[in-house]
């Protein structure tokens, strides 16, 4: 029966996650493991939040609001912006908008280095998947990127971009808007811990979509939000090619209870900017210039997966850069945590 699978997915392995704390607590006999693979904000969510959600949990014998008013209202008194979309994470918003506008065999372009999924979700979708690689400096050349995806039904461009942390100016943004002639998909994911706004741009641009997320700032990976900025033209077909109740009501609720609570988020954005720049100035190994929750760091002569073997072993789980497209084999990723997680990084990088 085997033989039934699409082949795109026997040519290609999946999502490659970070190996589970548990595992290695298990393996090396620690008892507090930091976890800094995920890009996870270490903080529980906002009691507000917390609040809304057990709230809610009292009505899950009902389906979810087909159109998730709640969450929708929260998101347009809070950003002042009328159209969005939802969906099961970024990863979920992803693939709606390649399911509504690529058909099979038509571009996808893709800037590399960057977060595996996009290639996967655009592979199921049947697309010709065409990467434009960045700069040695990991920034990404306008000109480069509308040539390689001028003619692209819709192109990915992560900012700040992940794994490698840099985001890219609104000039260049802008630039590539006005040279292509399909979507830009812009990845927001970690846009909060960056002193850039690319909101603006949603005024003039119809081919433009802002993807964001619950999980970081706001502390709701669990329960798997995301929501786009979206031209008015969009959401009609979104909605129609989307899967019915995609958003449940737990998390709904609590989405919009969390972007009530700025002080939750200001305070883990002061702790990231904080960290960041202890990781930069204390760690031994070039760490290079980031605009997310996480850095990446150049641990050459190691490779990647033996750095994160020794970090392992002395209790810290980073992300192994390997499995990214692009980049050289020696990056590990590492998201800021708590404080003794940090310490406790910083303290084992330093040991290798």
């Amino acid at each position: 029966m085997e033989s039934l699978v699409r082949s795109c997915y026997k040519r290609k392995s999946g999502y490659s996650f970070a190996k589970k704390a548990g595992d290695i607590a298990r393996e090396y006999g620690i008892g507090r493991i930091a976890r800094l693979a995920s890009n996870e904000n270490p903080a529980s969510p906002s009691p507000a939040a917390l609040k809304a959600a057990e709230e809610a949990l009292r009505t899950v014998n009902r389906y979810p609001d087909e159109n998730a008013n709640v969450l929708m209202h929260a998101l347009r008194a809070h950003y002042r912006h009328e159209h969005f979309v939802t969906g099961v994470g970024m990863d979920g918003v992803i693939e709606t908008i390649l399911r509504t506008l690529v058909d099979p065999g038509e571009k996808v372009a893709i800037s590399t280095p960057t977060f595996s999924f996009y290639g996967l979700a655009a592979m199921g979708q049947g697309a010709d998947v065409v990467t434009v690689p960045r700069e040695a400096d990991f920034s990404v050349d306008p000109a480069l990127f509308i040539r390689q995806a001028k003619d692209a039904k819709v192109a990915i461009l992560c900012s700040p971009n992940n794994p490698t942390g840099n985001a890219t100016g609104t000039d260049a943004v802008r630039q590539i808007l006005e040279g292509i002639e399909g979507v830009l998909f812009l990845d927001n994911a970690y846009v909060e811990f960056a002193d850039i706004d690319y909101i603006p741009l949603m005024k003039k641009y119809e081919n433009l979509v802002l993807g964001r997320t619950f999980s970081k700032v706001y502390s709701l990976a669990g329960l798997r939000v995301g929501y786009a900025f979206t031209p008015r033209w969009l959401p009609p077909w979104y909605n129609r090619a989307g899967t019915p109740f995609a958003v449940n009501s737990v998390s709904m609720a609590a989405a919009a209870a969390a972007l009530a609570d700025n002080d939750h988020a200001e305070r883990y954005i002061t702790h990231v900017r904080q960290w960041r720049k202890r990781f930069t100035d204390e760690i031994q190994y070039p760490v290079l210039p980031s605009d997310a929750n996480f850095v990446m760091i150049d641990v050459a002569p190691h490779t990647s997966d033996e750095m994160v073997g020794e970090l392992a072993r002395r209790g810290v789980v980073v992300r192994s850069c390997r499995s990214f497209e692009g980049l050289p084999d020696h990056y590990i990723r590492a998201n800021v945590g708590e404080d003794w997680e940090n310490e406790q990084f910083i303290a084992g990088i330093n040991a290798v």
